[in-house]
């Protein structure tokens, strides 16, 4: 008798022990990037540790066993918590569901990072290990079959019920959840990393907007499509746009620079040497009302990473700002042929090449490029014995490709080349052979930051070439360069502190500045420009064609008209919804979703 009352107590401490330890490992997951107890909310933090003991529950009961259910439990929650950190490290935004597509993207570029850890991310990994090393002493087990199954579907409806209610805005209140997905890194904070990321489980699929119906976005399509020929005939519709001579068409060069950004704008610093000479020299040019210039500042969706997502804007004219932030379309929603600039051109006669000094099946360009409309798709075995900076393909490189493809083309065809370049991509904290930063900021011994301004300084001199070279030519080209996005928290953070600024702690100001990149729209020829006009990347191709005096579609047509009301839409500068943007949203999903 007391040989079984002594079982029962000890199985009745393992459980304890057992549910402690789900609780424990709630905590050691924000530990890896914060103080959970200082800044994830009361009520959030009951609701991860009920998540945590309903997951720790459920292996329970699966495996029969206290010690392989704790081990499989301490696996999985240190493997969330170390994505997590180094996700937030490398590309300032936490782990979101959707980051699962990116593992094959992640994978290429995975040997350029710095992967140590931080002095608290090693304490918690010690925690870790301690907590695997104590579950020697966990004996209980469960031996009925039935039990444990009826305690697994009970559990495991119990996560469902717990995720139904998290990912319901209507409880947000009342259980202190922050549900706003613009400022994802502070949502994950207060949240706590896990309901966090159960919260966005439900923007994998994207509901339909209000009132939805593909006849009625393709109404409002045709009705965009006279719009610009009544009002100037020099805006012709895309019937009239096939109709006439292509030869009175420009070729059109893009070139989406990866991280290019002007650094200056988030607050005042000195170096050695100017950083970017040529891109202050055209925007001289365009103040003094040059008509083959016109440069300003891009407002993009993205920080530190997910270039796919400026590209997506850009090449559709759909906006992140109604998707989860976070998701990547290309991985995600892109499924068919889709309404594209690449598509638009190419239907009018245009010659539609992608340009990527890099493996084709980062972010499925390979699969992706051609549902846009592009014909051929140069990645990184087009390109031979090409120059290296660092790890990847120079700039140089890049434009010696662009020349070399408009120089072999046929006299009477029209280009459209958009590049997406490699040379400035993360991460920055690696000294290399063939490459000595050459910019240094006064004050800071931020070796990241250097190599950064330096590699941007090397494409501000490369550009160049570029406009050179076309300047003097008869046919008419047009070139367009802009970054994807700024560099991560751990580039800048030397700027704000020189600005008695943290990158944890930014006003809204500061924050729209860390979304903010240079433009450059040139031409060998005359344009209609605007000097420092702000875009937003959706609007950006459609602006760029009405100054080249390029024909527009029915969709760029009602973006022109959108623009007029709403100047910037990303996924952090979100607009109240009017009928306007609401039209937006039935368009866009129109064309992501519906479309045939």
């Amino acid at each position: 008798m007391g040989e079984k009352i002594n079982n029962t107590k000890s199985e009745a401490l393992t459980l304890i022990a057992y549910v402690l330890f789900c609780i424990c490992c709630f905590y050691l997951v924000e530990f890896f990037v914060h103080n959970p107890f200082e800044e994830v909310r009361k009520i959030p933090q009951i609701l991860n540790i009920f998540l945590f003991i309903l997951i720790g529950l459920v292996l329970l009961f699966l495996s029969g066993s206290a010690k392989i259910g704790m081990r499989i439990m301490l696996i999985i929650s240190f493997v969330f918590g170390l994505i997590n950190y180094y996700v937030l490290k490398f590309r300032s935004t936490p782990f979101v569901p959707w980051d699962i597509w990116s593992i094959k993207t992640a994978q290429k570029v995975a040997n350029n990072y710095d992967y140590r850890l931080s002095r608290n991310a090693i304490i918690v990994s010690v925690c870790f290990l301690g907590m695997a090393i104590a579950t020697f002493f966990f004996e209980y087990k469960i031996k009925k079959i039935t039990v444990r199954i009826v305690a697994a579907v009970i559990c495991v409806g119990s996560l469902f019920a717990l995720a139904s209610v998290v990912q319901n805005d209507n409880n947000s209140y009342e259980l202190e959840l922050y549900p706003f997905l613009f400022t994802p890194e502070y949502m994950n904070k207060v949240n706590g990393a896990p309901i966090t990321f159960t919260m966005n489980l439900k923007y994998l699929k994207i509901d339909k907007p209000r009132g939805y119906s593909a006849k009625e976005a393709q109404k409002l399509l045709k009705k965009y499509d006279n719009i610009y020929s009544i009002r100037k005939q020099k805006n012709k519709t895309l019937h009239k746009a096939k109709n006439t001579n292509l030869q009175e068409y420009p070729n059109i060069i893009v070139i989406m620079d990866e991280a290019f950004s002007d650094l200056s704008i988030l607050g005042r610093f000195n170096t050695n040497e100017e950083m970017l000479p040529n891109l202050k020299k055209f925007q001289n040019e365009s103040k003094n009302n040059s008509k083959r210039i016109q440069t300003g500042y891009l407002n993009v969706s993205v920080c530190g990473g997910n270039t796919a997502n400026t590209e997506f804007e850009f090449l559709t004219g759909n906006t992140m700002a109604f998707l989860p932030s976070g998701s990547i379309p290309y991985q995600q929603y892109l499924k068919k042929d889709t309404l594209a600039l690449p598509k638009y051109l190419k239907d009018i006669g245009y010659k539609t090449y992608a340009l990527h000094p890099y493996y084709k099946d980062g972010w499925e360009r390979d699969r992706v490029y051609p549902l846009l409309g592009f014909e051929k798709f140069y990645s990184l075995e087009s390109f031979s014995n090409p120059e290296y900076v660092r790890d990847y393909v120079s700039d140089r490189t890049m434009i010696n490709k662009i020349i070399e493809l408009y120089e072999n083309k046929e006299k009477t065809d029209k280009l459209f080349l958009f590049n997406v370049t490699m040379q400035n991509h993360g991460s920055y904290y690696d000294e290399y052979k063939n490459f000595t930063p050459n910019i240094k900021v006064v004050g800071s011994s931020n070796f990241a930051l250097h190599q950064y301004l330096s590699l941007t300084n090397k494409t501000d001199k490369d550009i160049e070439l570029l406009t050179k070279y076309f300047k003097n030519k008869t046919e008419k080209t047009i070139i367009v360069f802009f970054g994807d996005h700024q560099p991560a928290d751990s580039v800048v953070d030397t700027i704000f502190y020189l600005n008695g600024k943290q990158t944890s702690a930014l006003s809204k100001s500061d924050l729209k500045k860390r979304y903010k990149v240079p433009y450059v729209v040139w031409a060998n020829f005359d344009m209609d420009t605007k000097y420092n006009q702000e875009l937003s990347t959706n609007f950006f191709a459609a602006n760029m064609l009405r100054q080249a005096h390029i024909p527009t579609s029915p969709y760029q047509n009602f973006l022109l008209e959108t623009q007029k009301k709403h100047k910037v839409i990303t996924s952090i500068v979100k607009p109240k919804e009017d009928k306007n943007i609401l039209d937006y949203k039935k368009l866009q999903y129109y064309n992501l979703f519906d479309s045939h």
